[in-house]
């Protein structure tokens, strides 16, 4: 925003100091943001922060200890089901708070954390870096240009070729950490899908299961320690079957399909199976003057393509009506999405205002995942997804209005604590 005053740099801090601390990283930049204090209970998490952000870098063991450090912003990156209690820890200090996806794996705990935003006026972001990957920007410019007519249903199928490795061997295999992976994996796409269609999830149903990992008598006997996915991802590893050490819990679903009607009429799918020798998502986008879908997703520095068919009706023609790639920059993590992501989030601490991700549709991303594990596990039972309060919806409708700035830009950049 070049007509902004120049602001002082930002003071950012980190909790949770593990497989997404990259994304903080994106963050540290001289005269913008500087990563000045990290959290976490680990000691591999503990060097890690001094490895990742320098050794003047303030580290501590207790989120709790942090406010010394004399924060603006703070990225909570820690596991899904420990979001919570340092969200609102931050907020009612009054730091801007970034969580990572997805925002909690329980309805009332998202709901608790928009509320604690709204009422003391923190400012509140959810990384939901999709909303920021090119490939999907270029779809949803091409739905708000009226390409292919009223958007009337969406379908997106997950291919996670490497979900044995990500998902199935440390916590995230586990319903009392994730939930299911319908929400710990399928928050993403969820939110997605709700974007492309312009509204959220009302009525779903679902089916699914554990038809590979769960059979598998390879389960770690010994404790996970400090260990994570870089330290035994192998790509080399097919098929499933042939995967050693997984977790020894394993009762999140594999594979799983899910159905649903949103508030705005649009029907949606969405199918994630864990066990696919590719790995990439496939969206199609259906209104009643055409349809598109994507062939590559760019997060693994694929070129993708978006084909759309939109000018006469005809029997199989890959050659499409109109075929473009993606028009923002793909370099970095996910695409460019990370850096995009962090960029947003930074330029909301300082001024506010819309965004393109939103904490509202990171609650309804949750609730969604919810209700689809719920009708999984009941046999495909139609679920209702409550909606949140309308005063909440509003507020956050409203962009956080009345929000607060971070303390650097109200009281100048020289505070904080020491070492």
């Amino acid at each position: 925003m070049t007509n902004q005053p120049t602001a002082p740099e930002l003071r950012v801090g980190v909790v949770g100091v593990g497989q997404r601390a990259g994304l903080a990283a994106l963050a540290d930049r001289p005269g913008m943001a500087r990563v000045v204090s990290c959290a976490d209970p680990a000691e591999r998490g503990r060097a890690d922060a001094r490895a990742v952000f320098g050794a003047e870098v303030h580290v501590h063991e207790r989120h709790e200890d942090m406010l010394t450090d004399g924060l603006d912003a703070v990225f909570v990156l820690t596991p899904d089901d420990i979001h919570t209690a340092p969200a609102l820890y931050f907020l009612e200090a009054g730091v801007a708070v970034f969580v990572e996806k997805p925002l909690a794996v329980d309805l009332d705990d998202c709901d608790r954390v928009l509320a604690a935003a709204a009422r003391t006026g923190t400012r509140l972001y959810v990384g939901h870096n999709l909303r920021h990957l090119p490939v999907l920007r270029t779809m949803r410019r091409l739905v708000d240009e009226g390409a292919i007519g009223t958007v009337r249903a969406v379908w997106c199928r997950h291919f996670v070729g490497h979900g044995g490795d990500y998902y199935f061997k440390d916590w995230h295999a586990e319903r009392a950490r994730t939930t299911g992976l319908l929400l710990q994996k399928g928050a993403h796409d969820l939110d997605a899908i709700h974007w492309l269609a312009g509204g959220s999830a009302r009525t779903v149903t679902a089916l699914g299961g554990l038809a590979v990992y769960g059979s598998s008598p390879h389960r770690r006997t010994r404790p996970q320690g400090s260990q994570r996915v870089q330290d035994w991802f192998d790509e080399g590893v097919w098929p499933p079957s042939a995967l050693r050490d997984l977790n020894p819990v394993i009762d999140v679903e594999d594979i799983s399909m899910v159905l649903t009607r949103l508030d705005n009429g649009v029907l949606t799918s969405y199918q994630q199976c864990h066990f696919t020798p590719d790995y990439w998502r496939n969206y199609t986008v259906i209104g009643d003057e055409g349809r598109m879908e994507n062939l590559g997703d760019g997060i693994q520095g694929d070129a993708p393509l978006i084909k759309v068919w939109n000018q006469r009706r005809s029997g199989y023609r890959p050659e499409a009506d109109l075929t473009l790639t993606a028009t923002e920059a793909t370099d970095g993590p996910h695409g460019g999405a990370d850096q995009a992501l962090v960029d947003e989030f930074l330029r909301f601490v300082r001024y506010g205002g819309p965004t393109d991700t939103s904490p509202v549709a990171a609650r309804e991303a949750v609730a969604t995942g919810i209700a689809a594990t719920t009708s999984l596990r009941s046999g495909g039972t139609p679920v209702e997804v409550p909606a949140l309060g309308p005063r909440l919806a509003d507020y956050f409708a409203r962009h956080q209005p009345g929000s607060r700035a971070p303390a650097s830009r109200r009281a100048g950049p020289d505070r904080g604590g020491s070492h």
